[in-house]
């Protein structure tokens, strides 16, 4: 399985899911060309995508969405402002082309919001952003992934330094809002198992934080649980620039 996040962040996200047989594109909150651009990065185009599976319905993850196919769309009752034929639901695996795909719920202000557990034999991604905890009733679905891509959206500090008005701020460090950088890491530790190889810190606020500062508390919580940091390839998705992880689809 191979990952190539697009764009990760308030501005707009994108990211592919492949196996060697399969293509999923999980939110479409970019223009066209940066889609293309992307998939091109990676030998790929449009018409490879398989799939479009959709977290929630804000601007920063639909906001392309006019440029895919409705037959090739995936999400849960009401996320989308259009009728799907791909409907699907909570903790019930799908399977399109090679990949198994399950919906499981998170916690954010939006209609119906989840994250993403695909499968592929003996591999797993969990991709799950845009939510203020992680819910207990969620983990053991996602438990020891092989990728996992996770929200660490805000420095606290940072956050608070910023212009935004004190109902922002308030929503964001909210349950409904978005997981700090220490609530990210303290996640993870949760999530993560024997199994898992790759750690992704995605939607990172431009405004209220840093990859640098990201990371380091990821050193920081991982060192307090006495949890080896070492043992996995920990690194941050980007708005404006592609990142890729997994193993190659072309390798045996």
């Amino acid at each position: 399985m191979y990952f190539h996040i697009i764009a990760s962040g308030s501005k707009g996200n994108a990211t592919i899911v492949a196996s060697k047989k399969t293509v999923l594109l999980i939110d479409m909150g970019v223009t066209l060309t940066r889609l293309k651009n992307g998939l091109a990065e990676i030998n790929l185009t449009v018409s490879d995508i398989q799939g479009a599976l959709f977290t929630h319905n804000h601007i920063d993850h639909i906001s392309g969405m006019k440029f895919l196919s409705p037959k090739i769309m995936y999400a849960l009752a009401g996320t989308l402002p259009t009728s799907l034929s791909n409907v699907l639901e909570v903790n019930e695996p799908v399977v399109i082309g090679d990949l198994e795909v399950t919906a499981f719920a998170v916690s954010h202000d939006a209609n119906n919001p989840c994250g993403f557990l695909i499968k592929e034999k003996d591999e797993s991604l969990v991709y799950i952003t845009d939510t203020g905890v992680l819910l207990n009733d969620t983990l053991p679905l996602i438990k020891n992934p092989t990728y996992l891509i996770i929200e660490s959206n805000h420095d606290i500090k940072m956050l608070l330094k910023t212009e935004r008005t004190y109902e922002l701020k308030n929503r964001i460090m909210s349950d409904i809002g978005h997981l700090c950088n220490e609530d990210s890491a303290i996640a993870a530790i949760s999530i993560i198992g024997k199994d898992t190889k790759e750690i992704v810190l995605a939607h990172l606020s431009e405004e209220a934080n840093t990859p640098k500062l990201a990371l380091a508390a990821y050193e920081k919580i991982f060192a307090h649980f006495r949890i080896n940091k070492d043992k996995y390839i920990i690194k941050c998705a980007h708005q404006r620039e592609s990142v890729s992880g997994g193993r190659l689809v072309d390798e045996d």
